[in-house]
Order: C-alpha cells, then sequence, then structure tokens
C-alpha cells in the first residue's frame, strides 16, 4: 500500500450541506422523513485539530479487512497521541503505509493476511506520522 499526500489542512472554509434530521433506511424508505432539520458542515464534523490534520489518499489493498480500499482518502491527525490498536499512517525506513500499530508486538500490521507484519526493530526508523480518524470513500468513480 503507498500513500499520496494531497494538502495539508491549514485553515477551515465553511461549507454547510443539508443534514437530514431523519436517517436514512436501508430497507423501504417512509415518506414522513423527508424533511431537513440544519445544516452541516463536514470540516466541523470530521477535524478536530485543524493544524494539525491533513489529507492522503490510499493506493494498495492491504488495509481492506479495515475498511479501507484502494482509492480512499484519509483524514490523519498528528496531535492524537498513537496508542496500541490504532490505524495510523507511518513512515518505516524511508516508506510510507497506512498500518495498524501493535505496541505490544513491536510490528505494523496489514488488515488483509495477505501481508505480513512489518516488524519494527532496534535498527529500524519508525515515525508514526498521525493516527487516521476518518476514511471516505467514493461510490461512483469519476471515468
Amino acid at each position: 500500500m503507498s500513500l499520496h499526500y494531497l494538502t495539508e489542512h491549514e485553515t477551515r472554509s465553511l461549507l454547510e450541506l443539508p443534514l437530514y434530521l431523519a436517517t436514512v433506511q436501508a430497507g423501504f424508505p417512509s415518506p414522513a422523513d423527508d424533511y431537513m432539520d440544519k445544516r452541516l458542515d463536514l470540516n466541523e464534523h470530521l477535524i478536530k485539530h485543524d493544524a494539525a490534520t491533513f489529507y492522503c489518499r490510499v493506493s494498495g489493498n492491504s488495509m481492506e479487512g479495515a475498511g479501507i480500499h484502494d482509492g480512499d482518502l484519509l483524514i490523519v491527525d498528528r496531535a492524537v497521541e498513537p496508542k496500541n490498536g490504532h490505524i495510523v499512517v507511518a513512515t518505516v525506513d524511508g516508506e510510507m503505509a497506512c498500518k495498524i500499530l501493535d505496541t505490544h508486538n513491536k510490528q505494523l500490521l496489514s488488515a488483509n493476511p495477505n501481508y505480513a507484519p512489518i516488524p519494527i526493530g532496534e535498527d529500524s526508523e519508525l515515525c508514526v506520522e498521525g493516527v487516521v480518524i476518518h476514511s471516505i470513500r467514493s461510490h461512483v468513480r469519476a471515468g
């Protein structure tokens, strides 16, 4: 899996979109639920630490078991302290990857059984760039 940085998130731009009061049914929709409650700014909802947050796009399938797929957009927060079990963006020996942090066994794990763990040895250079807070997937691809 490789990652491609898109941009640093430095300022919040306000973009409020409609937020419907009712939940969206995955079964039979209710006609009574066709009204709007308020507006929602996704920046406000998804980003807690403006200056410490960045986006990157995923390339590869090593994190599919965690719901992170090729082409997904990750929202990564550098202000969140990385802990065991967190999904992180990390650089190991110069290679950047999105993996599960396993501090107990000193390794980075994929969420796909086809990929072996990446051991973090005494001589390894590990830099956790940030903790993955959200992933965003487009269900309609351009093209």
